[in-house]
């Protein structure tokens, strides 16, 4: 057979392969027993969770922008005066000594984040909007209600939940979705037989609410607290009945369905924020929605999700557990991980929460994402800068979906006159700064404790994310907008970089390793620290990042040359005694050897300066990670395994990922080995947070694709669970996408997709011989280590590897 025709053959082997999907849903047969377990819907702005109630059903509303509490100004007077005394106390090796003068000169002023309590203080929290109950009436004794065949599923594919069993011989089907097109909140309910929807709703929530029902309308408004005068933001909820058959009654402030057909619940809800008119826009919404047909509206919907949705696919053949419900299938897994499906829909599911939890013009996902069901949303439900709101993104170029860095974009940058303020306030300094906390009232102050509070490359970390997506796209119109941004962070680490006194290195003081403590020689504890290796990883980039933006715009050559003149002044990575990578400038004993935190490791991932082609360092943080063990938090875990994947050993990285995947009850936390997932796949902190899911969806992309340091290599860290399977659409830096197939472990075919114009560079895998490029129907071998192709926009190259 000639050579080519092989080739074809195999090509289209693969695209059948490629056809072949499991569903992707999670699914249960029993409603869920407690919020975790409930399925999350959302578009972006809002968000619903149905438990599938039988009798009472219960459904969690959300929308992404309510928030109590409101601007506040919370730089401390005269902290710049401070700096000095408590930079020569940490030159002096005494920083117990500068903690107690930052104990009361440089935190931020007020409560600041109330300890992670603040739903009534002026830092505020996010909130649930509120709460729809459904009681319904199937004309028999509920005491001992036995349902057959029950069944409520969550479709991955198309957005949407539905619930059904039957009740002496009839069928009850609801269905629900949260629309991408309408942006409103939809329910369907209906039976196998005529006149049987029969319920009442009800709107609620915990505080600060009015409800009324007239007519088909039921309506919940209130006013959030603002933690000054208690007029904070304002919301509104309207709900309105579409029924086939039968009667819609208001009363007592519900509504009631009477013996119909089937009934359609439509919810249109909003704020205030940034939307003077939003009570009008969500009548408007709720209006626009009933004048549809509801499969019309359906396929829209459906169609919009699926535009995001289907940008990457991914399949690992082998077992699949889908015949098990999901909370089974997550306890089979820890026995036996053969299940080869779950790991699937586990990638596909973060994929799932960043596009029901993000919108352009809007916000980013929050340390729950979308999702909360109460009025104190731990850790207030805000923006971490010191893992999570990075955390969050971390799929986000990868997996292909780009287009929503937008609302992450607008966060930071909204951040910045109030970071200028800071950075006056803190170090009379240029730029801008924000430490550990934000907010969507733009918080950039200290913490109020100094332990956790004091971390202040937070902000350059938001700009090596968002310069992330510049690598990834290639888009220099969106560099030039971010240009400022970056520049503005590097000129406060300019200017605010001290001489420490051993090596006469630039450092960053005070400062901490986030949330970790080491122990003094005199054996007392400390946090704050000059110079921890984060620190100086992170300004690394970020000045390295800022001076190739001035290349690339060809602007500002001078402060370019500052830049490259001070990163070599900056302290290196540094190997200890023990033969891992230091912490902090100095060799000190560690106080929680097995820390949650990996702040040293940032180099490593997410930024590249470790990495296989430095193998002292990337031996030391081999060392720091066995040292830190494979326990810890739901997001520690997916740290770790993103961490395992850049140091190419796929077995340790899936042995994290199970981990990950066990599953956990409750809420209760637990810093050292508490995290897993929930019954809904949720990641258990514990309590949930969803930093973990975009972590781990992170961690599974890189265990089958790397592109740092120009060079995209295939399969780095493949378990051997994982023998045979294929991807499509995983995103390269340079602006490719990437689509391979992989048999007995090894990669068979890659197709590269340009998107720029760009030369990319593959690593030939050890195990292929051969190379056959396929461009322009015509077919070239090689057998180099390293293969480069010139590609334009839209043009597309296949390899074939020969073991």
């Amino acid at each position: 057979m000639p050579r080519c025709l092989s080739l074809l053959i195999f090509s289209l082997l693969i695209i059948n392969a490629h056809a072949q999907q499991h569903p992707l849903r999670l699914w249960y047969d029993a409603p869920a027993a407690y919020w975790e377990a409930s399925v999350p819907l959302g578009n972006g702005r809002l968000g619903a969770m149905p438990d599938g109630g039988l009798v009472n059903e219960h459904i969690v509303l959300n929308d992404i922008t309510l928030w109590s509490g409101a601007p506040q100004d919370a730089d401390l007077p005269g902290a710049y005066q401070y700096l000095d005394t408590i930079q020569q106390l940490l030159f002096a090796g005494k920083n117990v000594e500068a903690q107690e003068v930052m104990a009361s000169h440089f935190i931020c002023k007020g409560v600041g984040s109330a300890r992670a309590k603040s739903a009534d203080q002026p830092y505020g929290s996010y909130q649930l909007l509120g709460n729809l109950g459904i009681h319904y009436d199937y004309g028999v004794d509920t005491a001992n209600l036995q349902p057959v065949n029950y069944k409520r599923e969550l479709s991955l594919d198309n957005a949407i939940a539905t619930t059904t069993f039957a009740i002496n011989k009839v069928t009850y089907n609801r269905e629900y979705f949260t629309s991408f097109d309408d942006d409103v909140i939809a329910i369907r309910l209906s039976a196998s037989q005529l006149q049987k929807i029969n319920c009442i709703l009800t709107l609620n929530r915990p505080e600060r609410f009015e409800t009324s029902a007239i007519g088909n309308t039921l309506q919940m408004v209130g006013q959030l607290n603002n933690g000054t005068d208690g007029k904070g933001m304002l919301y509104k909820v309207k709900l309105q009945i579409q029924a086939n058959g039968g009667q819609v009654i208001a009363a007592n402030n519900s509504l009631q369905i009477k013996n119909a057909n089937s009934a359609i619940i439509y919810l249109s809800a909003g704020t205030n924020y940034k939307a003077p008119a939003y009570a009008a826009t969500i009548d408007k919404l709720l209006a626009k929605a009933l004048q549809k047909n509801y499969t019309a509206q359906r396929a829209t919907h459906i169609n919009k999700y699926q535009q995001l949705f289907q940008r990457a696919s991914l399949t690992i053949e082998g077992n699949n557990k889908d015949n098990l419900p999901t909370d089974k299938r997550l306890e089979a897994f820890v026995t036996d991980s053969t299940d080869n499906g779950l790991p699937v829909l586990y990638f596909q599911f973060g994929r799932y929460l960043l596009i029901g939890s993000t919108r352009a013009g809007l916000l980013p996902p929050n340390l729950q994402g979308l999702w909360a069901n109460t009025i104190q949303t731990p850790w207030n439900g805000d923006y971490h800068l010191n893992i999570n709101i990075q955390m969050n993104h971390w799929p986000l170029e990868v997996t292909n979906l780009s287009m929503l860095n937008d609302p992450f974009f607008g966060l930071v940058k909204r951040m910045i006159p109030n970071g200028e303020k800071t950075a006056q306030a803190y170090y009379k300094a240029k730029g801008w700064v924000s430490f550990v906390l934000t907010n969507i009232w733009q918080f950039t102050s200290p913490g109020e404790n100094y332990s956790w509070g004091s971390f202040n490359t937070g902000s350059a970390w938001l700009c090596q994310m968002l310069y992330n997506h510049y690598e990834f796209t290639q888009d220099t119109a969106y560099l030039r907008k971010l240009y400022p941004i970056l520049k503005g962070s590097a000129e406060f680490y300019l200017s605010t970089l001290v001489k420490e006194p051993s090596q006469g290195w630039l450092v960053t003081a005070p400062s901490n390793s986030p949330e970790n403590a080491f122990v003094l020689p005199d054996g007392r504890k400390a946090n704050v620290c000059e110079g921890p290796t984060m620190d100086n990883q992170i300004i690394r980039f970020l000045f390295t990042a800022t001076a190739d933006a001035c290349d690339q715009l060809h602007i500002d050559a001078d402060f370019k040359q500052a830049l490259q003149k001070t990163i070599v002044q900056l302290p290196p990575n540094q190997i200890g005694k023990d033969g891992r990578l230091m912490e902090w400038l100095k060799e000190y004993q560690e106080a929680e050897p097995h820390h949650r935190h990996v702040s040293h490791l940032w180099g490593l991932y997410p930024a590249s300066e470790i990495n296989m082609g430095t193998p002292a360092l990337a031996n030391a943080a081999r060392a720091t990670l066995v040292g830190r063990g494979d326990e810890g938090t739901g997001w520690s875990l997916a740290w770790k395994m993103n961490l395992w994947a850049r140091l190419h050993d796929g077995d340790h990285a899936f042995l994290i990922l199970q981990r990950l995947l066990r599953p956990v009850r409750g809420t209760k936390m637990n810093f050292t080995n508490g995290g897993g997932t929930y019954a809904n796949l949720f990641c258990a902190h514990p309590p949930y947070q969803i930093d973990g899911n975009f972590g781990g969806t992170a961690g599974i992309a890189e265990m089958l694709i790397q592109s740092q340091d120009s060079t995209i290599e295939l399969l780095p860290a493949l378990p051997h669970e994982w023998k045979k399977g294929h991807f499509s659409g995983l995103c390269v830096r340079g602006g490719a996408e990437v689509s391979a197939a992989w048999n007995d472990g090894q990669v068979r075919e890659m197709t590269i997709l340009a998107t720029k114009n760009r030369s990319f560079v593959i690593r030939r895998p050890k195990s292929a011989k051969i190379v056959r490029i396929k461009k322009n129907n015509k077919i070239l071998n090689t057998s180099n280590d390293t293969i480069r192709v010139n590609m334009h926009p839209g043009e597309t190259i296949q390899l074939f590897f020969e073991v």
